[in-house]
């Protein structure tokens, strides 16, 4: 007994459904599908060609526009309004050119008159068939990238994530606007994108705009366009990002950076959603969405009359408010995995992961800079990893430390009086100017600037052989120097490596 294979759809002869009411004209088209490879199907009527559109989901279909019981045209409507990706050809005894306008603008892919030559037909019948193909193979990839968009696989598994996607999800099948907002660095970008690809615009163009990195005086150019002439410069015509984004979405990243004069224009395409481009009179009608993200309190602005209460109410229709990452840690495990996976593939490095003393390093460290910060650090500290375990070392994360926002456990064993005292000596006098003129009052401003420096790079030694434990090559690493003119300026300013030192290493630099 041989076992049932079930065919792949795909490899199936595609399915035409002719609707004719002349039975002659639908047995030469069925023979012309047949003989090309089709399947076909026949209908006399539109109530007919209806039910077995409903029942066989044809790939194509072949429509004569003079139908005994509905018009052809109204046929045609009917299977645009239910199945959108279904090629309709338009077929008729009368050449009319107001009737093959009619037929393309209502959503038919072509227009045939009769009598026409078989390889036409046939011809025109394969083109609509691989194009729809193209559009669903489009499709698939543009919806396995929508499943697998979700801000878990890019940001963490947090609760805090969790409630952002779950307001993207909320929020994206709508055309509201939104704002988007949080502190620099985390992850503002990656939610618009969220937005735009489970939103109904996924296939169409996502334009990101940086409101704070253009200059005012190309701002309006930059998202209106321009004519060719419209000021010095404009060599030839351009589109703006509005233009671009038509049919998707348009993101304005930092729009707090927005000039005030430009707020007023772009309330205005905002609200008609026509825009025009610099030195030109004619409107255009766009069709967008747009999402604006800030890490500015725009309220405090609007209040400060620095921006636009009417435009804030018309961006912020709905408003995301992202978690910093100091607030959700638990994420940091995710994220370090993800950009030293990102780093190892970009460098070509075998980085494991973190020593456990690098990893109480960066759990104490507040991140100012939110994931921006934490993956810039990493890709340092991959660069610069050669250990022999493929772990990185406290040292490459060390400089977290010299930033005040936390203490590491070395930090910690070494309270000491001696360790005390050397760090009172790493103040910087450029922190309290009044203090140190009061005391130099005499000096030249050439000699204060020497003294100021040699006080700055004798606190910045003490510092980093506090951070190495003594080790003056590593310290040297950390400062781009060589052990030569690092050793020559400990001697210079009379600092000793040895009380940087743990207790057991002390012994053998005395002894050498």
């Amino acid at each position: 007994m041989t076992a049932a294979i079930s065919a792949d759809p795909s490899d199936l002869p595609a399915k035409v459904l002719v609707v004719d009411d002349m039975e002659d004209a639908r047995w030469v088209l069925s023979n012309l599908m047949r003989q090309a490879g089709f399947t076909p199907l026949l209908a006399a009527s539109g109530e007919e060609a209806l039910r077995l559109l409903a029942k066989e989901s044809p790939d194509l279909v072949m429509l004569d526009i003079g139908l005994p019981d509905i018009d052809g045209f109204e046929v045609l409507a009917r299977i645009k309004a239910q199945h959108k990706t279904i090629p309709v050809i338009m077929v008729t005894a009368n050449g009319k050119t107001h009737d093959a306008v009619r037929a393309v603008r209502s959503g038919a892919w072509d227009y045939l008159t009769k009598p026409f030559k078989n390889e036409d037909v046939v011809r025109t019948v394969r083109y609509s068939l691989e194009e729809r193909r193209s559009k669903l193979q489009v499709r698939q990839v543009l919806d396995l990238a929508r499943q697998s968009d979700s801000l878990m696989n890019s940001m963490g598994n947090s609760a805090a994530i969790q409630d952002i996607q779950r307001e993207v999800e909320r929020v994206a099948q709508t055309n509201i606007s939104v704002l988007i907002t949080g502190e620099s660095g985390t992850g503002k970008e990656l939610v618009s994108q969220a937005i735009h690809a489970r939103s109904r615009r996924y296939a169409n163009p996502m334009v990101a705009v940086d409101c704070g990195a253009i200059s005012e005086n190309l701002i309006e150019s930059e998202l209106f366009g321009h004519e060719k002439g419209a000021f010095t410069g404009a060599y030839q015509a351009k589109a703006g990002a509005f233009e671009m984004a038509d049919g998707g979405t348009i993101f304005l990243d930092e729009i707090g950076n927005l000039p005030l004069a430009m707020q007023g224009k772009l309330l205005r395409a905002l609200e008609t959603r026509r825009i025009h481009r610099i030195g030109s009179t004619k409107e255009q009608k766009v069709d967008f969405r747009v999402v604006a993200a800030t890490n500015a309190d725009l309220l405090a602005m609007v209040d400060k009359q620095a921006f636009r209460s009417d435009l804030y109410h018309r961006l912020a229709e709905y408003t995301i408010q992202l978690t910093p990452l100091r607030e959700r840690k638990e994420d940091l495990v995710f994220l370090v995995q993800r950009f030293l996976v990102q780093t190892n593939a970009e460098l070509g490095k075998q980085v494991k992961g973190l020593s456990t003393q690098a990893w109480s390093i960066l759990q104490r460290y507040d991140w100012p800079g939110n994931a921006r910060e934490l993956r810039n650090q990493l890709r340092r500290a991959v660069l610069l990893c050669d250990t022999a375990d493929g772990l990185i070392a406290p040292e490459l994360v060390g400089t977290l430390d010299q930033r005040g926002r936390s203490v590491t456990p070395y930090q910690q064993e070494r309270r000491s009086p001696v360790r005390s005292e050397i760090e009172s000596r790493t103040g910087c006098p450029i922190c309290d100017p009044a203090a140190f003129l009061t005391s130099n009052p005499d000096l030249p401003l050439k000699e204060m600037i020497a003294q100021v420096t040699a006080q700055v790079e004798r606190a910045i030694l003490l510092r980093v052989l506090a951070e190495t434990h003594g080790n003056k090559a590593q310290a040297a690493r950390m400062l781009r120097l060589d052990y030569k003119t690092i050793h020559s300026k400990l001697k210079t300013y009379q600092i000793s490596s040895v009380q940087f030192m743990k207790d057991d290493f002390k012994a053998v630099e005395h002894e050498n």
